[in-house]
C-alpha cells in the first residue's frame, strides 16, 4: 500500500499551507530527502522532502491549492511496491475514496421528516463547511456566515482565499446592476484611468494575467496576500503612534571605517551598521521592557529574552526572520546572526521557528534612500524601530558652530494602548545616547 504524503505543520501557530510547486510528476522516482514539493504558509516558504525512496503515484492536491495541516496531498510507493488506484486512505477520520473516474463521490442530502399537521415546518439548519481557525476568525470579524461562502477546497472546504474573494465581491455588490440579467456597465468610460480589479481566483485554479484596457492584472502571490492580511490586521489591532529622533552617527561611522577590514577578517562577515542599531536597541530594551512585551485582552506579557526580528526585503515581498535570545549575544554574535538570517531569508532557507516568536523588530529602509518611515507593528509585538538612511549634512554643534555630520532619523512606531509617549521617547533617547557615545572597544568583543 502506498504511503501518504501529508501537509506538514510548519510551526505551532500554522494551521494550513499552500502547495506552490510540485517538484516531481506522477510516475517519477525520488530519493529519500529529495525535494518533493514547495509550500507557502503565513510564516515561511520552504521545500518538503520525500520521506522515503520510491515512486510518486498520486497527487491529490494540485499546485496553488491551500489545505489544512495533516491533509493527505499525495501518495508515494516504496521501491518494488505495487500500488493500485483503488486503494482507500482515511483522512481526518473520514474515508476518502481514490479518484477512479476523476469525479468526487457525492452523498445524498438529508431529507427532513414532514411536519405534523398544524405545526410550522422546522427551520432548516445550515451546515457550516469545513474551514481553518484563521478563516473562522475572519468570518467572525466581518460578520460572515461561512455557509454563504463558496468553498473551493475538498468537500466544499472554505479557504482563506475563498473568504477574501467573498469579502471583495460583497464590498463591490452595491455597484453591480440591480436588474437580473442586465448588462454590466463598461469598466471605464473614455478618459477614465481606473478599472475595477477582479476578485482573486481560487488557489485551486490560478488565473492567468488579465488585460484591462491595456493594463495588466494578475493574482496576488501567497506572500503578498499574507503581508496584506498582517498589515491590515495590525492597523486594526494596535493604536499606532510614531516618534522620530535624529541621531548623530559620526562616531559609529568612524569606528566602522577604522575597524571594518579587521572585523571582517576576524568575524567572517562584513561590518555593517545594522549590528550597531541592534545592540543599541537591545540595551535600551533592558531598561524599558514594556517595549518588547505583548498585550493580551486583560494582561501584559513581559518577555524574558529579546527575540529580535530583522526585516529583509525580497524580490517579491518582505520577510522578518527572528534572532532568538539576541540579548545574550555579543556584538560579533549579533553581526554574524543578522548576516546569516538575511542570507538564508533571501535563499528561501529559513525554518518555521526562525520567523516566529519575535518580541521587537527593526526595519531598515535607509539603504534604499529613505530618510525615515512610519513602520507598521508586527503583531503581537508592541513596537518596531525604523532606521532611515545615514547621510552627511550640516548641523549645529557646540552652541553656534556649523559642522558636517553623518546623521540618521530613527522612527519608533509603538502601540499607544500599552506604551505612553513619554516612555517611548525615553527609550529612543537611550538608543540615541548609546549610538552617539559608542565605546570603541565593544566591536572587538
Amino acid at each position: 500500500m502506498a504511503s501518504d504524503i501529508i501537509m506538514p505543520q510548519m510551526g505551532e501557530s500554522i494551521t494550513e499551507g499552500t502547495i506552490t510547486k510540485w517538484r516531481v510528476a506522477v510516475g517519477d522516482t525520488v530519493e529519500r530527502d529529495d525535494p518533493l514539493f514547495d509550500i507557502a504558509t503565513d510564516k515561511v516558504d520552504t521545500e518538503v522532502p520525500a520521506a522515503l525512496t520510491g515512486r510518486l503515484v498520486e497527487i491529490l492536491v494540485p499546485e496553488g491549492e491551500t489545505v489544512t495541516v495533516n491533509t493527505v496531498v499525495g501518495r508515494i510507493a516504496a521501491e518494488g511496491e505495487v500500488w493500485s488506484p483503488a486503494e482507500t486512505v482515511e483522512t481526518d477520520g473520514e474515508p476518502t475514496p481514490a479518484e477512479t473516474d476523476g469525479a468526487p463521490v457525492e452523498t445524498a442530502p438529508e431529507t427532513p421528516e414532514p411536519a405534523a399537521d398544524g405545526d410550522a415546518p422546522p427551520k432548516p439548519v445550515r451546515r457550516q463547511p469545513r474551514s481553518s481557525p484563521l478563516v473562522r476568525r475572519m468570518a467572525r470579524e466581518h460578520g460572515v456566515d461561512l455557509a454563504d461562502v463558496p468553498g473551493t477546497g475538498d468537500g466544499g472546504r472554505v479557504s482563506k482565499q475563498d473568504m477574501l474573494a467573498f469579502l471583495e465581491t460583497r464590498e463591490a455588490a452595491p455597484a453591480a446592476p440591480e436588474a437580473a440579467g442586465a448588462p454590466a456597465p463598461a469598466a471605464a468610460q473614455a478618459g477614465d484611468a481606473v478599472a475595477e480589479i477582479p476578485a482573486p481566483a481560487p488557489e485551486s485554479s490560478p488565473a492567468a494575467p488579465v488585460s484591462l484596457h491595456g493594463d495588466r492584472s494578475e493574482p496576488l502571490t501567497h506572500m503578498r496576500r499574507s503581508i496584506a492580511d498582517h498589515m491590515v490586521r495590525s492597523r486594526r489591532t494596535s493604536a499606532h503612534v510614531t516618534t522620530v529622533f535624529e541621531v548623530d552617527m559620526s562616531r559609529v561611522v568612524a569606528i566602522r571605517a577604522a575597524n571594518g577590514p579587521a572585523f571582517e577578517e576576524r568575524a567572517g562577515v562584513r561590518l555593517t551598521l545594522m549590528p550597531f542599531f541592534a545592540r543599541a536597541a537591545i540595551d535600551a530594551l533592558g531598561d524599558f521592557p514594556v517595549l518588547h512585551a505583548s498585550l493580551g485582552e486583560d494582561h501584559v506579557v513581559y518577555h524574558r529574552s529579546v527575540n529580535l526580528g530583522v526585516a529583509v526585503a525580497l524580490p517579491d515581498g518582505l520577510i522578518v526572520p527572528v534572532l532568538h535570545r539576541a540579548d545574550e549575544r555579543n556584538f560579533m554574535g549579533l553581526a554574524r546572526g543578522i548576516t546569516d538570517l538575511a542570507a538564508r531569508a533571501r535563499a528561501g532557507a529559513l525554518t518555521p521557528e526562525e520567523v516566529q516568536g519575535g518580541t521587537f523588530t527593526i526595519t531598515n529602509p535607509g539603504p534604499f534612500g529613505a530618510l525615515f518611515g512610519t513602520p507598521i507593528i508586527a503583531q503581537p509585538q508592541v513596537a518596531i524601530l525604523g532606521v532611515g538612511g545615514v547621510h552627511k549634512r550640516p548641523v549645529v554643534v557646540d552652541g553656534d558652530a556649523i559642522a558636517v555630520r553623518s546623521m540618521v532619523f530613527l522612527a519608533l512606531s509603538f502601540d499607544h494602548r500599552l506604551i505612553d509617549g513619554a516612555v517611548a521617547d525615553q527609550f529612543m533617547a537611550a538608543v540615541k545616547s548609546r549610538l552617539e557615545d559608542w565605546p570603541e572597544g565593544e566591536i572587538k568583543s
